[in-house]
């Protein structure tokens, strides 16, 4: 059975000693049920992992933690996911899948054929959800490092602050998507639209700041799919 893997919001510390927070107590002892003594992995998102020991005190959960491993599985290079917020549970496997394939940094757009409209109290809480998603899914697939989620914003926004190149996913783009990592040093922005794909104005826009479209294969792909199929791709064919 291997090893559980735990995220603990707060800075670990080798060689020390560490209650654990009340959720993450409940899921240890809870819900899988683990005895005292048990080993267990704990990362804080910083880097690097702790081995550490639980030890068990009714509804308590201590954690004896020993020293840090230097152990990464991140991407040579650093990929950023912009992605048209879609509809319905769709974006939740984006997110979860966009963390299984080492996407650093996951940039939700509030984009004008989005179907789904935040605001508010519902947007805070969906992007609570969204990086609790990002949390379980790094315990899982063995990331020590929490891919970024950034509050949604419009595209004009969302774009102000990228470094490095970027293409956006068009069934009517300029180059074929391997022809247009030609160039790619260590960084890589990947812009896929909404349900309903860009608007005009949007396409507008993403061309006035440099970006190039690009065709993704001869069929049209959902949004949930063209994202991660774009991520894999690319960190296959960059090497990274």
């Amino acid at each position: 059975m291997p090893t559980a893997r735990f995220f603990c919001p707060s800075p670990l510390q080798a060689d020390s000693r560490i209650e654990l927070p009340e959720s993450l107590a409940h899921h240890a002892i809870r819900v899988l049920r683990l005895p005292a003594g048990t080993a267990v992995t704990l990362f804080d998102g910083r880097g690097g992992q702790y081995p550490a020991v639980l030890d068990i005190q009714g509804r308590t959960a201590l954690a004896n933690v020993g020293p840090h491993e230097a152990i990464e599985c991140e991407l040579r290079g650093r990929l950023t996911l912009i992605q048209g917020i879609a509809s319905g549970d769709k974006m939740d496997w984006i997110v979860e899948k966009a963390v299984e394939l080492g996407v650093s940094e996951l940039i939700p757009v509030a984009a004008e054929r989005s179907v789904l409209r935040l605001t508010g109290p519902r947007l805070e809480k969906r992007l609570a959800h969204w990086r609790a998603i990002v949390q379980a899914a790094s315990e899982q697939c063995g990331r020590n490092r929490l891919m970024q989620v950034r509050e949604p914003a419009p595209l004009r926004d969302s774009l102000d602050h990228l470094s490095g190149i970027s293409l956006f996913c068009h069934p009517e783009g300029d180059i074929d998507f391997p022809q247009a990592l030609a160039g790619v040093g260590e960084c890589l922005n990947l812009l896929v639209g909404p349900e309903g794909g860009w608007s005009p104005d949007e396409l507008t826009l993403a061309r006035s700041r440099g970006l190039q479209g690009v065709r993704f294969g001869p069929r049209v792909l959902r949004t949930e799919t063209a994202g991660l199929a774009m991520v894999a791709a690319a960190g296959a064919l960059l090497r990274w």
